[in-house]
């Protein structure tokens, strides 16, 4: 079988994937598939020729048009089979309010937040408790994200956020554990928790080794872990997402878990998550992208 990785691209986000696409390229040779990697960086047009030719595109792009439904939204007009979700579903999850208002519709609580325009001043920021986090609607890996503990520090954080999205949210900070799910097919992985080093798992702790220390399975409690990894999966079914994801969560105090954002294309690298719950599951790095591909060998 003939698989083209689709790795690096235009985005914020291109040297996280492009060590996410190398990772998934050794991991598809390992697996005695013939390898094509393919980086979209200037005219993902210029690629068709090697997309209609590979049996099968595993898209490993981060942010920007590979994320955000542009680049699956090409490749379903081509016929070509790809891994991860849709269009349509990319679209939602990559657009925090939308996913969030979704998500909250069906009753799962979510962190209360207001969103920004390109021309909305600060001042209408009212009626949220501090501390809040800061962050660009529609970027990932923590790119332009502040945890803002009072408003005079609000209008920097505005500032940063607005340099990588025209839309910037601001949501209300949840004291406790940060954890994550990974959704494959039909099934949610164990849990990982996430220490990290800085008060905030920012860009530096996510992709720096040794600056975060994971948990999983996670110390929870085994009836409420598996209220969350079921929570996960409907809101993953509920997206309209396939193949895989990671939802993303806080859990307080008082064990009510807080829904954040779904990654639609999760990292692949050393330090990644998905990774880490595939293995506490018993896969091995090469076993996880095989069952990835399965799911989009379905389709």
């Amino acid at each position: 079988m003939k698989v083209g990785i689709l790795l690096g691209g235009n985005s914020a986000e291109r040297e996280v994937s492009l060590s996410s696409g190398r990772a998934i390229s050794t991991a598809c040779k390992e697996l005695g598939f013939e390898v094509l990697d393919l980086d979209p960086r200037n005219n993902i047009q210029s690629l068709i020729p090697d997309l209609l030719a590979v049996d099968v595109v595993f898209n490993g792009l981060h942010g920007g048009d590979g994320e955000n439904g542009v680049i699956p939204g090409f490749l379903q007009s081509l016929g070509v089979r790809y891994t991860g979700s849709g269009n349509e579903a990319s679209a939602i999850c990559m657009d925090k309010r939308v996913s969030k208002g979704l998500v909250h519709r069906k009753a799962f609580i979510t962190p209360h937040w207001i969103s920004l325009g390109i021309d909305d001043s600060i001042s209408l920021v009212k009626d949220i408790e501090f501390p809040v986090v800061v962050k660009p609607n529609d970027q990932g890996s923590t790119i332009g994200l502040t945890i803002v503990h009072e408003v005079a520090e609000l209008n920097d954080a505005v500032g940063l956020a607005r340099q990588y999205a025209n839309i910037v949210l601001i949501e209300e900070f949840i004291a406790g554990k940060e954890i994550t799910v990974t959704v494959i097919g039909d099934k949610a992985f164990p849990i990982v928790e996430i220490v990290p080093s800085h008060d905030l798992y920012d860009y530096e702790c996510k992709y720096t080794k040794g600056m975060t220390e994971y948990y999983c399975p996670a110390d929870i409690e085994e009836k409420l872990t598996k209220a969350i990894q079921d929570d996960a999966l409907i809101i993953h079914k509920l997206l309209g997402c396939r193949h895989y994801s990671r939802v993303d969560f806080r859990l307080d105090e008082h064990g009510k878990s807080w829904f954040l954002e779904v990654n639609t294309l999760p990292g692949m690298t050393e330090t990644s998550l998905v990774p880490k719950a595939a293995k506490a599951a018993g896969l091995s790095f090469p076993e996880l992208i095989q069952n990835i591909i399965n799911e989009a060998l379905k389709d």
